[in-house]
């Protein structure tokens, strides 16, 4: 049987991603009425799907979210908008699917965050700021660079969290199963 308002859920995840991903790229910020508005919507589904308990869940992954995020954007090396925008997602997941989505978006925006910056300053570049990066590890103190273009360099990270999102719907079982009933209802 199909549970709408899992769906629901899961839609307005989408929507709010689909809607980041856009704004990121496009204006480098991620809307704080997005992110407000799917807080809201998420607790409300949270209430809808699981009562007190289901709100109760939603507030402790927000929580999570935040605990987890907060020192990212102190240390800038996530903006205000993605740690919003994952707190809000956030209040329509479970603990371990915000986890999986938050650990999965990480490693994608990773890579995401190297080809972005490979084509913004070039590989001569990257590759000096990475020998630069290397040397300070290896001598165990931070040594201030003479060129921050990777410090400078604004990566728009919603796109990696979305596909991050994503790769986490598809070990999802219970996501498996809800796509399967929808496509099985609607006849796909």
């Amino acid at each position: 049987m199909l549970d709408y308002v899992k769906l629901a859920m899961m839609s307005v995840i989408l929507l709010v991603f689909l809607i980041s991903f856009y704004t990121d790229l496009r204006f480098r910020r991620i809307p704080n009425i997005l992110c407000i508005a799917a807080l809201f919507v998420g607790l409300v589904l949270q209430f809808v799907y699981n009562g007190i308990s289901g709100l109760v869940d939603g507030l402790l992954c927000v929580g999570l979210a935040f605990l987890i995020l907060f020192p990212f954007f102190a240390l800038r090396v996530l903006g205000a908008g993605d740690v919003k925008l994952m707190i809000a997602v956030a209040s329509m997941m479970n603990t371990e699917f915000f986890l999986l989505t938050l650990g999965y978006g990480m490693v994608v925006g990773f890579f995401t965050s190297v080809l972005f910056a490979l084509y913004k300053l070039g590989f001569k570049k990257l590759i000096a700021i990475i020998r630069h990066y290397l040397r300070c590890l290896y001598l165990r103190q931070f040594i201030l660079s003479n060129d921050n273009g990777l410090m400078k360099l604004k990566v728009p990270y919603a796109p990696a969290l979305a596909l991050g999102w994503v790769i986490a719907c598809s070990q999802n079982e219970e996501v498996l199963f809800l796509v399967s009933a929808f496509r099985y209802q609607v006849g796909i």
